[in-house]
């Protein structure tokens, strides 16, 4: 890029910058000091002070500071924010970067023009919409991934080198995302769709607790019988999507062993939930309820948890008795958690512990004993038109997945 566009550049930013300023910046006597004029030239400021050198920008970003010092103080705005002056010091800065790096000049541009440009529902959701225990749980989930995360080694620990931790974490931060992801989408999609839709979400929880908490609820509500059996068959529909957002993480090869019957478990439980769907629409009078936690951290750490005590046993009964052990083992892990039994084969796929082939069986073993426990959770409440109808869903789904199997296998 030739030296005349880098001034273009930061130009461009100082306009962008300057018009969202210039349209809060008021009339008469009370009206802003800094409007698309002055952030224009700062920019270019920043652009020319960068050329003359260090010590001339540094000169420059100093006055800009002052001068942004004695335009709040002299403010009569009843506005006490600082965001005029800081926009203008950060377009100083962008100016001077654009020579250096004229791309990401224009696109920090467009970004902070943007974060300008929506104060008002940006202030809105922060204050109205979003509740102190998402705000917290956003909190919890960029810790443990841009602090915890890193910080975890990605060598083999453990009994038979059965561990990751770096790896593991990974599957904790899936966890609380996909809940978040899920919560986010219910908040989004109102009451309308009501209790079909927060079963599917809740399913990226944990379905066999949904189906649990959809039982109890059908007891109490038989008017949202319907609806409470699309919720948990839609559910189960969520733990096989989650099933290959983890795959895929872990090991691709098995994911694509796998597509076959996770893509047959899922037609079936789409179309025998796609009538309770439409008669829970009709009918279903009280909307979904609408929880102010985005994700368990309970469940997410228990799931790594469980994760780490599959991976280990799933290891050892490898190491004595080969491939039977690791069937056994993933088997019995599905009666608990089909994800962790999941992640556990497909990590020991991914390290050579196990053929890609020798890892889909147990998977598909895990879903069916997984099944046996949603059933069970079906019967919790005593509610028998609920459990015949939800207990035929997961037979059903379980069914195709095997059919899937065979069909890949021929």
């Amino acid at each position: 890029m030739k030296a005349s566009a880098y001034g273009y550049v930061a130009l461009a930013v100082g306009l962008l910058i300057g018009a969202e300023r210039e349209r809060r910046k008021g009339e008469d006597k009370g009206r802003g000091a800094a409007g698309i004029r002055t952030f224009a030239l700062a920019a270019v400021l920043g652009a020319l002070a960068h050329v003359l050198g260090d010590a001339i920008f540094a000169a420059a970003m100093l006055g800009a500071a002052a001068l942004a010092a004695v335009s709040y103080a002299r403010s009569q705005s009843d506005d006490p924010g600082l965001t005029t002056e800081f926009a203008l010091l950060v377009t100083v800065l962008l100016g001077g970067l654009a020579p250096e790096q004229p791309s990401l000049a224009g696109a920090l541009g467009v970004v902070v023009a943007a974060l300008l440009a929506i104060r008002t529902p940006l202030h809105h959701f922060i204050r109205e919409a979003l509740s102190r225990d998402e705000l917290r749980d956003a909190l919890v989930l960029a810790i443990a991934t841009f602090v915890i995360w890193p910080l975890l080694p990605a060598a083999a620990v453990g009994p038979f080198g059965a561990l990751n931790l770096h790896a593991i974490w990974l599957v904790v931060i899936l966890a609380m995302s996909i809940g978040a992801m899920g919560h986010v989408a219910v908040r989004i999609a109102g009451p309308r769709l009501g209790i079909p839709v927060a079963g599917f979400f809740s399913g990226f929880i944990s379905s066999t607790a949904t189906i649990a908490a959809l039982a109890a609820r059908a007891a109490h509500e038989p008017g949202q019988l319907n609806a409470a059996v699309a919720g948990a068959v839609l559910s189960s529909i969520a733990t096989l999507i989650q099933m290959g957002v983890l795959l895929l993480v872990i090991d691709v090869t098995v994911l694509r062993a796998l597509a076959a019957p996770l893509l047959c478990a899922g037609a079936a439980a789409a179309i025998y939930a796609a009538y309770f769907v439409v008669i829970a629409l009709k009918t279903s009078g009280t909307p979904a309820e609408e929880s102010g936690r985005a994700f368990s951290i309970v469940s997410a750490l228990t799931f790594g948890a469980l994760v780490c005590v599959v991976l280990v046993v799933t290891a050892v009964l490898d190491h004595w008795f080969g491939t039977r052990g690791a069937l056994a083992s993933t088997a019995i892990a599905g009666f608990v958690d089909v994800h962790a039994a999941s992640v556990s084969a497909a990590a020991l796929a991914s390290s050579g512990a196990l053929t890609v082939r020798d890892a889909v069986l147990p998977i598909v073993i895990a879903l069916s004993t997984n099944t046996v426990s949603k059933i069970l959770m079906s019967f919790s409440a005593g509610r028998g038109a609920f459990s015949t109808r939800v207990t035929a869903g997961l037979v059903t789904i379980a069914a195709a997945a095997w059919i899937g199997l065979g069909l890949a296998e021929m």
